[in-house]
């Protein structure tokens, strides 16, 4: 029965694991051995292997410059996501009309990706709708919001921020709230007992949020061609850059191992955190076994 259960299991779970084979593992060793080949003259690659592409990418500043901002921009525009989204989801998970609510913000998933992109350059643009308002107040020289960092960040929280909410919303709506009354009895305001009765029951969200909002922001290409400009390029921008305009394949597939490094320590931090909070939990509560049983 154990081996027929076994099989059973094993023939369920092929068809995820070749997806995760073909589009997944296999891109990717082609992107490892590219990093450690020879850009050819003509473009592609060549042999033999050589570390040429990591070495200039350690000595050139103008990648560390890349990397910082792109850390940096989805770093801010995560812990912005944080900022907004808990209070929404929270909202939401105790509105009466949660399901119009999740309606609205589900409602930018309609739209294409690149058609709301644009509706932000038109909003931002010298022309655009805040310009023309500001213009209409008495302002004479228009503002540019476009082409900065801050456009960067503006449209990618807007992008991701649903990301954000939703599963924030999933631990919230499964949360006690009983707890946070009997916070509120034993002396606690309220916002004291949101703070360490409720968030803490969530971090499993939160963790998942910061996740789904956080690898997306760090790969992002379209927002920042679109919206940055030169002093808002990100390394999805360095990529592309270097297949199209230098046809460096080598140091385009070097860039992406530094991208994909990033994301799994960034990964591999969250699970960790995770494991210890789970360890403590599972400790605390075999202490207070104890004590009741003593």
């Amino acid at each position: 029965m154990k081996s027929k259960r076994d099989f059973t299991g094993f023939m369920v779970s092929m068809p995820g694991v070749l997806w995760l084979t073909v589009f997944f593992l296999i891109p990717y060793i082609i992107i490892i051995i590219y990093s450690f080949l020879t850009s050819g003259i003509y473009g592609g690659v060549e042999l033999p292997f050589t570390l040429e592409a990591y070495s200039k990418m350690l000595v050139n500043a103008g990648y560390w410059q890349i990397l910082w901002r792109t850390v940096w921009i989805s770093i801010i525009a995560t812990s912005i996501c944080v900022g907004l989204g808990l209070p929404a989801a929270y909202f939401i998970a105790t509105s009466k009309h949660r399901n119009i609510f999740l309606t609205l913000v589900i409602i930018p998933f309609w739209t294409n990706f690149l058609v709301r992109i644009f509706g932000w350059m038109v909003i931002l643009g010298r022309n655009g709708l805040i310009n023309s308002f500001l213009q209409l107040l008495g302002l004479k020289e228009p503002l540019s919001f476009m082409y900065t960092p801050g456009a960067v960040i503006l449209v990618i929280v807007y992008m991701y921020l649903p990301y954000m909410i939703l599963p924030l919303y999933s631990a919230i709506e499964k949360f006690d709230f009983r707890l946070i009354e009997a916070a509120m009895d034993l002396g606690a305001k309220r916002t004291q007992a949101i703070w360490k009765v409720l968030i803490p029951s969530i971090r499993g969200g939160i963790g998942a949020g910061v996740i789904l909002v956080f690898i997306p922001a760090l790969g992002s290409y379209a927002i920042p061609d679109l919206v940055g400009g030169a002093d808002g390029a990100m390394l999805g921008n360095l990529i592309a850059r270097q297949l199209t305009v230098a046809r460096n394949w080598p140091s385009s597939s070097a860039i992406s191992m530094i991208f994909l490094l990033i994301s799994t320590l960034g990964l591999l931090v969250y699970l960790r955190i995770n494991k210890v909070q789970n360890k403590r939990r599972v400790q605390v509560s075999e202490i207070y076994m104890k004590e009741e049983e003593g």
